[in-house]
């Protein structure tokens, strides 16, 4: 369970960004990073006061698309590709990179020269004992693993046998006991020009960098079934997927380390699920540190024409809250509040467990009444209560381009 509680412990220059606090001279105990395209910003995470400090910032050889720290937390490992998001243009330049953490203000520096990746990365995260990198790709759909060098830089790639990766690979866990991983293949939905493709949660056996006798979670056969990330318990042997295209949030219990087929409970992600008003997709979930509230996110993004131009068609851009029952597992909807921007792809939660950071990659024009305004892309900060419910406290804001913000996280130094 240490590399799963570093994460949520876990992970995004020096220009200064209106309506920031301004830096203080004392360290801080978390940093937190984002990125905007192939820049990572990194900020100190003032908890009490649910605020962000901007810090410095920086440059990976292309976009950011996941990181994950070292067990140490000395370390910061950087997936990054020049490809585009989902089956978007194939770039060129895909990379792991390692960057040293500093104890004492969290900046990031350069350790040792990145290793070269075969296409875009999706997903990557260490084993339990931070000796291997589990790298996920989603077109082709893959898995591969990487050695760890004695000196913490990526190393060689580990050879496999033959294995079925599904199609859309999205996420890559190791479970708590270091004894099998789980790739988690979104499948694709049904179009007017193409059949579904069906998803599943791909399950290996897993020692010393190798996988072996794979298995596969897929319920009716992955037919209306998109996985696309999942959580463990900290203390319980329960396992929590968030289903992108069909907005459900699934409970597994797990025996012997390894998750069970049956879907315990199935519940709702949307406050309303009879009221879809475009494209709807569940994304991150997150158990919290204390185990006794789980967490994820609604997103849609849908256009409309307005006046000559594209605005927000509505939907829930949320974070739905359950309680979970500490003798089954279940899971109940206690909170769905919405995030005050559009798209909230990721979010965080602080390792103390009182503070949810959510981040928006895209500004989207929306109808205010007969005009159009923009809400502009950023991280939206809650405070979390000792009930588990969110209290929006702030927004910040960024201007993007023509890039992404793309992922963001914490680590606790």
């Amino acid at each position: 369970m240490t590399s799963r509680r570093t994460f949520l412990s876990l992970v995004a220059g020096s220009v200064v960004v209106p309506g920031f606090a301004h830096a203080q001279a004392r360290p801080r105990k978390v940093a937190l990073y984002a990125n905007i395209g192939e820049e990572l910003m990194h900020f100190d995470v003032d908890v009490a006061n649910a605020a962000l400090i901007r810090r410095d910032s920086v440059s990976l050889p292309a976009g950011v698309q996941y990181c994950w720290p070292h067990v140490s937390r000395k370390y910061l490992y950087i997936a990054t590709s020049s490809s585009a998001s989902g089956y978007g243009a194939a770039g060129a330049d895909h990379h792991v990179s390692a960057y040293r953490i500093d104890p004492a203000s969290g900046a990031l520096s350069l350790h040792g020269e990145p290793i070269r990746l075969p296409t875009r990365p999706i997903h990557m995260t260490t084993d339990i004992p931070s000796q291997h990198l589990l790298v996920a790709f989603n077109n082709p759909s893959a898995l591969r693993i990487y050695r760890i060098n004695a000196d913490f830089t990526p190393g060689a790639e580990v050879k496999q046998a033959p294995i079925d990766a599904g199609i859309f690979a999205h996420q890559v866990r190791v479970t708590p006991d270091n004894r099998h991983v789980i790739l988690v293949t979104r499948g694709n939905e049904v179009t007017p020009q193409k059949a579904e493709d069906p998803g599943g949660l791909k399950m290996f056996d897993y020692k010393n960098g190798v996988l072996s006798n794979q298995s596969e979670i897929a319920p009716n056969g992955g037919r209306e079934y998109g996985p696309r990330h999942l959580d463990f318990h900290p203390s319980k042997p329960w396992m929590y997927v968030s289903i992108e295209t069909q907005n459900k949030m699934h409970m597994h219990r797990m025996q012997g380390g390894k998750p069970l087929a049956a879907v315990v409970y199935s519940k709702e992600t949307l406050a309303e699920p009879n009221n879809i008003r475009s494209r709807q997709a569940a994304s991150t979930v997150h158990v919290h540190p204390n185990g006794r509230f789980l967490y994820g996110s609604n997103r849609s993004q849908d256009m409309v024409d307005f006046e000559g131009r594209k605005v927000y068609k509505g939907g829930e851009n949320s974070i739905v809250v359950y309680s979970i029952d500490q003798r089954t597992g279940e899971h109940t909807q206690i909170q769905n509040i919405e995030t005050q921007a559009i798209h909230p792809r990721t979010f965080h939660i602080d390792p103390s467990g009182r503070m949810l950071v959510a981040q928006h990659n895209l500004p989207v024009d929306v109808r205010d009444g007969n005009a159009v305004r923009t809400i502009a892309a950023g991280l939206s900060v809650f405070r979390i209560g000792s009930d588990g419910k969110l209290t929006f406290v702030r927004k910040y804001d960024f201007e993007v381009g023509n890039k992404l913000m793309f992922w963001m996280g914490m680590v606790a130094l």
